[in-house]
């Protein structure tokens, strides 16, 4: 019993401190110095030595101007048996905030000669130093303790420190040399990196960066520097130079096509698909096994589909064909058969064939997972060709066979469209509201703003005309057919004026009238939607659109600088915000890291 009164007692006088320690620093951050300090002082008294509690005192005293009551804390402290010598950085400080600089630079020193005495002092006193910007004494007193014990290391707080001083060169070797001796630091140096370095191969940090790497790598023929300037060539978008590094790589780790194909993948997503064709030649060539070189082959796929125009599509079939012959049509190609009945669905006209091809393919031996990606396909076919009631029993089945997974939310959520493109709209609304509460982010927002328009047209207009109208304009979108999709949204636009659906009819065909090259009825749209809707859900999707569209097609680049200063002004909270304040810097000319 006696045991149990005294954890109570524990228990609750831990709790209270820790409640009135919240409450100090909460009258802290609000500015009522003179609260924080009565509380704090009462937590010292209690808790005699407590550093933390001691220092609040301190700073209060500081905050309201009391230095000599400050001063003499410190000084006491500093007077006690217990050395605690980086309380000669908060009492050069406390001079400092005097303009008392000679003193201040006094009590610099007396810390800095600790390490002398013993440096395993060092890493308090720099920290000190380091909370009031005093780097070049920070420097110091790490670099003295290294020299006077070898086993210190602070290499990654000098490697930071030189980053923030702007000793790029320093930063970099230092870096490197940390790199060096634990591979695990490479994420951090990486992300340090990224700091400094920009997509702009004349930036000073780049410059200095690449001439540190190849300094380096001339010293000391280490796969490292390779990869440190591959990885900085692929951030200048100059995916030619990082291939070469890339090469040399694999040259010297042999059957490792890891960062080859990693550069051909960023190739891809950048469009640079001439480089991209070069790189995955190489792959295939080098593949190290059939299944390597069939992986390699699929990337070339994904390129030439990307460059095709309509007259390439009978010779990208062969291709299909040859492969699937070379390889067979089993498990192990199950993925290069998805993307050949995409390709016959979605761009070579022929629906039914790919329907007919994946339906005998889920039929073969396929794990669960391979099997829920081919029935996925299918629905999606389906769906392009109409046949709505089927592809929603083949969503289904992709839900119940890969229940946690995200392909099963995709599922989901298809079924929603699904229902949305048949005019059910009250059933999709059931399904996007539980999807919007999805562990994939992007699912979860694409479930949102289907909701949101569902639910937002069929308020005022209880037949859903106009909805179903933009649905059938979706679909046909969906299907490729933007001529017609146009079209219809051209009636939306004329006979259903002042209507919610307005807006989306007007961002959606603009849309639509890029995909097409009519760019200046694209900006007609956008500008409309713009000066009606300006306080609309869609003002800042419409400004964005407009940015880019006047920067990539119009060459217009004063009014896309415009209208991205206007995102950043107007709509803060616009998931545009980043990249509009990233494109209007470099609009305007500056260096944008």
């Amino acid at each position: 019993m006696r045991l149990l009164l005294i954890i109570v007692f524990f228990f609750t006088t831990a709790q209270a401190v820790s409640q009135n320690d919240l409450l100090a620093k909460n009258y802290f951050e609000q500015g009522e110095f003179v609260k924080a300090l009565t509380i704090y002082e009462k937590l010292l008294e209690k808790n005699p030595g407590r550093l933390d509690y001691f220092l609040a005192v301190v700073e209060c005293n500081q905050q309201l101007e009391n230095f000599q009551a400050a001063e003499h804390l410190l000084l006491e402290k500093l007077n006690s048996p217990r050395a605690i010598p980086q309380l000669y950085v908060e009492l050069g400080h406390n001079y400092s905030l005097q303009n008392k600089d000679s003193l201040a630079t006094e009590s610099y020193d007396k810390a800095i000669r600790y390490i002398d005495e013993n440096p395993a002092y060092a890493y308090n006193i720099g920290r000190s130093f380091e909370n009031y910007s005093l780097l070049n004494e920070a420097v110091e007193v790490y670099e003295r303790a290294m020299t006077l014990d070898s086993t210190k290391e602070f290499n990654a707080h000098l490697a930071r420190i030189y980053g923030e001083q702007g000793k790029l060169e320093k930063m970099f070797t230092k870096y490197l040399e940390l790199m060096q001796s634990n591979a695990a630091y490479r994420s951090v140096a990486q992300r340090n990196f990224s700091m400094f370095v920009n997509d702009d191969p004349a930036n000073e940090a780049n410059e200095i960066l690449r001439k540190t790497l190849l300094r380096e790598l001339q010293k000391n023929p280490d796969v490292l520097y390779n990869e440190l300037l591959s990885w900085l060539f692929i951030q200048q978008k100059e995916f030619k130079k990082a291939f070469a590094q890339q090469k040399a790589i694999f040259k010297r780790t042999e059957d490792d096509l890891t960062g080859i194909i990693d550069l051909a993948l960023i190739a891809i997503a950048e469009q640079d698909y001439e480089i991209a064709r070069d790189i995955v030649n190489f792959a295939i060539e080098n593949a190290p096994s059939p299944e390597a070189r069939l992986q390699s082959h699929q990337y070339m796929m994904k390129i030439e589909l990307a460059t095709a125009v309509k007259e390439d599509y009978p010779k990208i079939e062969k291709q299909f064909l040859t492969l699937l012959e070379t390889y067979g049509m089993g498990e192990s190609t199950y993925r290069l058969q998805i993307d050949y009945n995409h390709f016959l669905a979605f761009l070579a006209g022929k629906p039914d064939t790919a329907i007919q091809n994946l339906k005998e393919l889920s039929g073969t031996r396929l794990s669960v997972y391979q099997e829920a990606r081919v029935k996925m396909e299918l629905a999606d076919i389906l769906v392009f060709s109409e046949k709505f009631n089927e592809a929603l029993i083949y969503y289904s089945q992709v839900q119940s066979k890969i229940k946690n997974d995200v392909l099963a939310q995709e599922a989901r959520f298809k079924v929603a469209e699904t229902s949305y493109f048949k005019g059910d709209f009250e059933w999709a609304q059931v399904q996007l509201d539980v999807l919007r509460k999805s562990a994939s982010q992007l699912i979860a927002n694409d479930a949102m703003q289907l909701s949101l328009m569902i639910r937002d047209n069929s308020l005022e207009d209880s037949t859903q005309t106009a909805l179903k109208k933009y649905a059938k304009a979706d679909l046909l979108a969906l299907q490729k057919k933007e001529p017609e999709a146009i079209t219809v949204l051209d009636d939306i636009l004329n006979n259903h004026k002042g209507e919610k659906i307005e807006d989306e009819a007007l961002l959606k065909q603009g849309e639509l009238f890029e995909i097409t090259g009519q760019f200046e009825k694209a900006e007609a749209n956008y500008l409309k939607l713009i000066e009606f809707y300006k306080d609309d859900i869609l003002a800042d999707d419409a400004h964005f659109r407009l940015a880019k569209l006047y920067e990539e097609k119009l060459q217009q680049p004063q009014k896309a600088k415009e209208f991205y200063e206007q995102i950043i002004f107007n709509y803060a909270d616009s998931i545009y915000f980043v990249e509009a304040r990233k494109k209007f810097r470099s609009l305007r000319g500056d260096a944008v890291n």
